[in-house]
């Protein structure tokens, strides 16, 4: 039949994607459904010229439109052999999608934006785009519900220039009345020099990011040298604490809550600081990925529009140059070491010479040492100031 021979989509109307539906042609040779066209030029009869949706070519005044017998019997001959037109290979737009503003009905999903035209066009309408001399030179960008913002409300014209005095997107008869005399620039000039700053930013941004990653690995070193540190002074605490006479024993474990404590209090500083760190982290890499969208934005308009609303960076509360001791409660292990040998030493000595210690060690505890190195030491100052029995021993294992 002839019917093989034809193509379905030749048979399609290209405003509503479907088969014919009373079919007219206008002048330039393009066949439409007679209320698609009829509703799309409706649309333009405020410019008072008419254009084909397809070539774009216009007519004044609007063409009388005639039936294509030819076509219509075709289509009625398809209709009876039970051929529909194949489903539109393109997604129908949703709420939060940007429509075809030629499609009628039911809008088609838009596959470019035009900042020329100031309208989107789905992939079937936008073919003019790219096999019209007309149209070639027009800016295509990603489909966007914002090209109104890009007219002039006073000229209606497309602004494609940018006023560094008053910092704003105008058209060019702005530029020759209420700008008159402003330092004006085109738009795409001035993109280039925020572009410019903008990639100096995430530069900035990176480094920032680089240098607190390290910072982060260096804290969680610092993490595992003062778990090594406190379980090998743990563990030397406790062997020397096993010489010590029976009522040192029961203060043993004093000692040991009380390194476990500091290690505590260490180990949740540094995780902190961490913790702070990585936040930057977070959200100078939620900056940078605002940036690089904002860096790809192709519309000039939209980037500039945008631009101002980014908040400048912050600098860095937190020190970039963290630096690990290699050691932490070796001073405690140490100060253990020196009570084991002193207080052997304390219950031979002599009232006198204990006594002349008294005053020392006073002051040495009214200080409240800092360090636990400092704490045990005061400690062995103190035992000194009591006479030499196992009593007074005592005083000094609950000062520990």
């Amino acid at each position: 039949m002839a019917q093989k021979g034809v193509q379905l989509e030749t048979l399609c109307c290209s405003i509503c994607l479907d088969l014919l539906k009373d079919p007219v042609t206008t002048p330039c040779g393009h066949s439409y459904c007679k209320n698609c066209i009829q509703s799309f030029w409706d649309g333009e009869d405020e410019k008072r010229s008419h254009s084909c949706p397809q070539c774009r070519q216009t007519f004044t005044p609007r063409p009388v439109l005639v039936k294509n017998t030819m076509l219509a019997a075709v289509v009625e001959e398809l209709k009876k052999t039970g051929l529909q037109a194949a489903p539109a290979d393109h997604c129908y737009a949703g709420p939060e999608d940007v429509g075809c503003d030629v499609c009628t009905g039911r809008k088609l999903k838009a596959f470019k934006s035009c900042v020329q035209c100031v309208a989107s066009y789905c992939e079937k309408h936008l073919q003019p785009h790219y096999e019209s001399p007309t149209f070639m030179k027009h800016k295509l960008v990603e489909p966007s519900q914002k090209l109104q913002e890009n007219m002039c409300s006073r000229h209606d014209e497309v602004m494609k220039m940018f006023c560094r005095t008053d910092q704003q997107c105008i058209c060019y008869l702005c530029s020759l009345e209420e700008h008159k005399g402003h330092d004006t620039v085109s738009a795409a000039a001035e993109r280039t020099e925020r572009q410019r700053e903008l990639e100096g930013s995430r530069l900035n941004i990176q480094q920032r990011i680089q240098d607190g990653e390290k910072d982060v690995k260096l804290l969680q070193q610092e993490v595992e040298v003062i778990n090594r540190s406190a379980d090998r002074a743990v563990e030397d605490s406790e062997k020397m604490f096993t010489q010590l006479i029976r009522l040192m024993q029961k203060r043993s474990s004093d000692v040991k809550q009380q390194l476990r404590s500091q290690q505590e209090s260490e180990v949740s500083r540094v995780k902190e600081l961490q913790e702070k760190l990585e936040q930057e982290i977070t959200e100078l890499k939620r900056k940078d990925a605002d940036l690089k969208q904002l860096a790809h934005t192709e519309d000039h308009n939209q980037f500039l529009h945008n631009y101002p609303s980014l908040s400048p960076l912050s600098e860095s509360t937190l020190s970039s140059s963290i630096n690990i001791p290699l050691r932490y409660f070796e001073e405690v292990t140490a100060a253990v070491s020196q009570v084991t040998d002193e207080l052997q030493d304390v219950l031979r000595q002599k009232w006198t010479n204990i006594s002349q210690t008294g005053t020392e060690v006073d002051v040495s505890l009214s200080a409240k040492p800092k360090t636990r190195a400092g704490f045990l030491k005061s400690c062995v100052l103190q035992t000194r100031s009591v006479p030499g029995s196992q009593s007074r021993c005592s005083v000094l294992l609950q000062r520990l």
